[in-house]
């Protein structure tokens, strides 16, 4: 294969002339708003009930609010290089279709396949864990599902499918399937609730806090502020499947870069004032090995009517993450299939619903398989790298499409060029090689599939080559 076919890149008019071929047209009907909601529903979902405890007790203490606002600084300048990418290439496909434009097709395979990992794995775990929510809340009402159908196959233990994670995902599809638009409201409803169960835990905790808890402020000192940044950064994951509603946005060129960074920026002051008011009201020593901290915060402080509220504001919460995770991985699949690189039938659109029907159930139907029958606790890292690599990778991409003579003048972009692109980059790579060398090597092994699929299968079947 000539070295030179390996890096061919599609020119921003091809990708979004491709985009509006007929028979593989998604329909435009999502606003600001619908973006937002889909941002902060990707993003607000198990970890602003876990996290808090776990970072103030072992690195920071009260400071941990430092931490949530140096990971959403390293965050918001990612959000910055994503926003002018969509802004200047609204198609479908997040940072797989980007790199097709500024780094060629096999960098574009490569981003594509890790960003498969991401919204797959990711939508397993948060069913894996929505399960555990919702058999926890029946449990109050003495209500049981069989054994054999409430955990992961471990036979070990007498458990053969997680039936609850298989369900949830598959209402997911089917809601996908029904089309965009009412995916959107859906989501925009349950994002609705779990902000305010979030507020509920805020306006009653608030007159419970005691400044003295928030003393010492920095017990670990800064490195402790510094590694709690790296491990609540993990919390904002999920803000870069809504680039992958590119295609399906009105005026994506204003309302792509208002979606993801609101998004975040709300997500941001939820998590900055939820933990200030718990490590206010229950000292930070007293979180140390305590899974649900905040319920266990409405405890301390002898509020528990507000628990049920919570397990709610958390299976909800966990819902829409799955709901955007999953989309954002249907939307990639569609886009990888349009280009040639996987089978041609994932990228068929309904004629209806104008929804890529086929592909949706195919990608849950695999969720729902890694999320009923396989323990996801020891892969949960490579959601993180996977992630981490795209924010790497559309950073640097910015210093070519800043190039390429094509870019629309009206398009969106990055204030302070070059200083917060290359801090966007230094930050993710610092990011990354702090992980695990586990993590690094599962990764590995992940990309050599992805290598090999692509060089039996994508680099011959690729649109763009068989075109040229």
């Amino acid at each position: 294969m000539e070295r030179h076919k390996l890096f061919r890149r599609k020119s921003i008019s091809e990708l979004i002339a491709h985009s509006e071929k007929p028979g593989s047209t998604l329909k435009k009907s999502l606003g600001a708003f619908d973006l937002t909601m889909l941002g902060v529903g990707a993003v607000v979902g198990a970890g602003i009930f876990v996290l808090p405890g776990k970072v103030a007790s072992e690195y920071t203490g009260p400071s941990i609010i430092i931490s949530f606002i140096i990971a959403g600084i390293a965050c918001a300048l990612a959000a910055l290089c994503y926003s002018e990418f969509a802004s200047s290439v609204p198609v479908a496909g997040s940072a797989y279709t980007y790199s097709y434009a500024v780094f060629g097709e096999l960098i574009a395979w490569v981003l594509g396949w890790a960003l498969l990992l991401e919204y797959g794995l990711a939508s397993a775990s948060v069913a894996s864990g929505w399960s555990s929510y919702l058999q926890g809340l029946l449990a109050g009402f003495n209500i049981h599902l069989p054994h054999a159908l409430s955990g992961a196959f471990n036979p070990a233990k007498g458990t053969f499918i997680d039936l609850p994670a298989v369900l949830i995902v598959l209402i997911i599809a089917f809601l996908l399937t029904w089309g965009i638009r009412e995916s959107a409201k859906v989501n925009a409803v349950m994002v609705l609730v779990k902000i305010a169960v979030v507020v509920l835990f805020i306006v009653v905790g608030i007159w419970y806090v005691k400044p003295v808890n928030w003393t010492p402020f920095a017990p670990f000192g800064f490195h402790g502020i510094v590694t709690g940044a790296a491990t609540v950064f993990f919390a904002y994951i999920g803000f870069d499947a809504v680039s992958t509603a590119a295609e399906e946005v009105k005026n994506p060129k204003r309302n792509m870069p208002i979606g993801i960074i609101a998004s975040l920026l709300i997500c941001t002051l939820l998590y900055i004032i939820l933990s200030s008011v718990l490590t206010g009201i229950v000292p930070y020593t007293k979180l140390l090995g305590v899974g649900n901290p905040v319920a266990f915060g409405l405890e301390f402080i002898h509020q528990n009517w507000v628990a049920g509220f919570l397990s709610l504001g958390a299976i909800v919460g966990m819902t829409t993450v799955i709901l955007v995770m999953t989309y954002g991985g249907t939307r990639l699949v569609y886009a990888m299939s349009r280009d040639g690189l996987l089978p041609k039938g994932l990228s068929k659109v309904n004629k209806k619903t104008k929804t890529p029907v086929v592909n949706t159930w195919v990608f849950c139907i695999i969720i729902a398989f890694f999320g009923g029958f396989i323990s996801l606790d020891k892969l949960a890292e490579m959601v993180n790298i996977g992630t981490l690599f795209a924010f790497t990778m559309v950073s640097l991409g910015i210093f070519f499409l800043r190039h390429m003579k094509e870019k629309p003048k009206s398009a969106f972009k990055v204030p302070l060029y070059p200083i917060l692109p290359a801090a966007s980059f230094v930050l993710c790579l610092y990011l990354i090689f702090n992980l695990q060398w586990i993590t690094w090597l599962s990764f590995g092994i992940w990309l050599v599939i992805g290598l090999i699929i692509y060089g039996f299968y994508g680099s011959r079947n690729s649109t763009l080559r068989n075109e040229k």
